[in-house]
């Protein structure tokens, strides 16, 4: 399948204006880079088109205004699909940060959940397309469609927080919480976010540990009608599923919107991994290291948040 998608962008690129226009003007997108925390690169990515979605209304009176630009009956007649398992269709994001930038959206429109087999098919996703990253954005942490189910993937490589996980020295045995022959849950606070880290050999022992996790973000929130808040990437790599959760507690920073002393930044997964693409020039460089972990502190669960889900996981257990 990854090659019908490959196949499929190279089309989309050759066929589809705007498609063609805005990939070919994300290869002139200027960047910049900040170190948080000693150890993690962030690089901000100043892109004009993307200001639909940092910019997007997701109240309930706005969504349901406007037409799901995710339902096929709303979409460009240039924009293609490819069909998974008679439940998703994969197609090109033509606005996009990566290189290769794909959405992943349920074929019926139902609104945006993790809950139930979502896990099991990004997992399953991420192992047959393993040139890519997914991601999963909340429908309070980012998501521009929250009333509408998706994914988007995009290369490997590209968000810099998927490598600094892997680095080994990060997971001692007092981050690890759970763990097994075939992998473990971890969490660490050393990135300049608070996260949690699974990596499994087994797909259903990745599934299963994000399973309990969330059932201890879900009982530690003491909600259990809401999804907790969070972000989540997922990829294959040598052997193992490995995926970061974000537990937020905000979705949107203080410091939002248009106006003098603010800035139209809305961070969702890719920017939690790493890459926060800015569409308004004067954010772009105006913006410092220091406002960029503050923003991570204001919308990241803080200490004592994770040490309730952290205390919940292990009562559970």
């Amino acid at each position: 399948m990854q090659q019908q998608v490959h196949d499929l962008i190279d089309r989309q690129l050759r066929d589809w204006d705007t498609a063609r226009e805005n990939y070919a003007a994300l290869g002139r997108v200027r960047l910049r880079d900040f170190e948080i925390a000693g150890r993690s690169v962030v690089v901000m990515q100043y892109n004009p088109e993307r200001k639909r979605s940092s910019g997007a209304s997701v109240d309930a009176a706005s969504l349901m205004a406007r037409p799901c630009f995710l339902c096929k009956e709303h979409q460009p007649v240039e924009q293609e699909t490819i069909e998974w398992e008679g439940r998703y269709k994969i197609q090109v994001n033509p606005y996009p940060i990566f290189p290769d930038h794909l959405t992943i959206s349920a074929l019926e429109h139902t609104p945006q959940s993790i809950a139930g087999r979502r896990i099991d098919d990004m997992l399953n996703l991420a192992r047959l397309l393993d040139d890519f990253v997914l991601f999963y954005n909340g429908p309070r942490c980012g998501a521009s469609a929250p009333d509408h189910m998706h994914f988007q993937a995009g290369n490997k490589g590209f968000m810099p927080l998927c490598d600094e996980v892997m680095d080994e020295s990060l997971w001692t045995p007092e981050q690890l919480l759970l763990t097994s022959k075939e992998g473990f849950l971890g969490f660490t606070d050393q990135l300049g976010r608070n996260l949690f880290f699974i990596k499994a050999s087994e797909r259903v022992v990745a599934s299963l540990l994000f399973a309990r996790l969330q059932l201890a973000m879900i009982v530690a929130s003491g909600n259990a009608d809401d999804e907790p808040m969070m972000n989540v990437l997922c990829w294959w790599e040598q052997g193992n599923y490995c995926i970061v959760v974000f537990p937020r507690r905000k979705h949107r920073p203080e410091c939002y919107g248009e106006g003098d002393g603010q800035m139209l930044v809305s961070p969702a997964s890719v920017d939690m991994g790493g890459v926060w693409a800015i569409p308004v020039e004067k954010d772009f460089e105006d913006i410092t290291g220091d406002q960029v972990q503050g923003i991570y502190d204001e919308l990241c669960m803080d200490g004592a948040g994770m040490v309730k889900i952290i205390e919940t996981l292990i009562q559970l257990d």
